[in-house]
């Protein structure tokens, strides 16, 4: 009983000593977090920037906090900027979405082509000799003839292709309107869309053969996370830097 009693007391003044510390962090952090609106010095318009608060607070606490901004509308294509909208930002109160108009998050094209390019590519390979192509021509009744003659059509391969690129854009837009990036949520959004398509065409998918079914979702699932991992993953990180 004595033990607790002195455990409960040591955590107590535990408390007491930290709880000063403690409430500075936390004040570092609501002054800091949340969105800015400010006015960007290199072409007077309309941006919106994130301070990192958590930096803030972890160098702030035994002294002055070290303010640094962490994300900007403008960025990555404009991150060597001279960063002149700091004090801006700093006396700046976090606004919430809708109260202000400021440039759009991008999409940004690279890592959109990137993604199609692989989609088409998987496909490629997922309906070749050596995976899938013997079973395929079975579910559709093809002779080996007939697909060897159609693999030389070019429209297969452009609408295909085409399909591929509108998916990948259609994930970017998602994540742009959304204002995320990352693998994670470019495969939630991906899964999401894919979701949508396969719901608007399940009528047409309800009547394929069981074994066509099972080759071309297989297919689609794998395409679909490949999209959304490198769409995600390289959202503002393969860009063309402003010159």
């Amino acid at each position: 009983m004595l033990m607790l009693i002195l455990l409960v007391l040591g955590a107590a003044a535990a408390l007491v000593l930290l709880l000063p510390l403690l409430l500075r962090r936390y004040e570092i952090l609501r002054r800091y977090s949340g969105s800015r609106l400010v006015e960007c010095p290199e072409n007077h318009r309309a941006a919106v920037v994130r301070l990192d608060a958590r930096h803030a607070a972890e160098s702030g606490i035994d002294g002055s906090p070290d303010v640094r901004l962490c994300e900007c509308t403008r960025w990555p294509e404009h991150a060597e900027c001279g960063r002149e909208c700091m004090v801006q930002a700093i006396h700046a109160e976090p606004y919430k979405a809708g109260e202000a108009k400021a440039d759009a998050k991008p999409i940004y094209h690279l890592p959109v082509l990137v993604a199609a390019f692989a989609a088409w590519y998987l496909g490629a390979i997922w309906h070749s000799h050596y995976l899938f192509r013997a079973q395929w021509m079975e579910a559709v009744g093809l002779t080996h003839a007939q697909v060897k003659h159609i693999v030389w059509w070019l429209s297969p391969h452009l609408l295909t292709a085409g399909v591929c690129l509108l998916f990948a854009y259609g994930v970017a837009w998602l994540l742009a309107v959304s204002h995320r990036k990352g693998v994670l949520p470019g495969v939630v959004m991906a899964l999401l869309l894919g979701g949508a398509v396969a719901v608007m065409s399940w009528f047409g998918i309800a009547r394929m053969p069981h074994e066509l079914f099972v080759i071309e979702a297989g297919y689609a699932v794998l395409a679909t996370l490949t999209v959304g991992a490198i769409v995600g993953g390289l959202q503002g990180r393969l860009v063309l830097r402003a010159r």
